[in-house]
């Protein structure tokens, strides 16, 4: 909860800096979510499982 508050003064402080470089933010936001979203979902959707249930 004191993080989210420092946050919130932090950005209130410096919002001339930062309104400058959202557009840095959102391109470093699109790496950043490639890298830690699930890579499960490339299609499969369990195709391992429904063959050994079949043997």
């Amino acid at each position: 909860m004191v993080g989210l508050i420092v946050a919130f003064f932090l950005v209130r402080e410096h919002w001339a800096h930062l309104a400058g470089l959202w557009i840095y933010l959102l391109l470093l936001a699109c790496p950043l979510m490639h890298l830690f979203h699930g890579h499960g979902g490339h299609g499969r959707h369990g195709a391992p499982f429904e063959r050994e249930r079949k043997e």
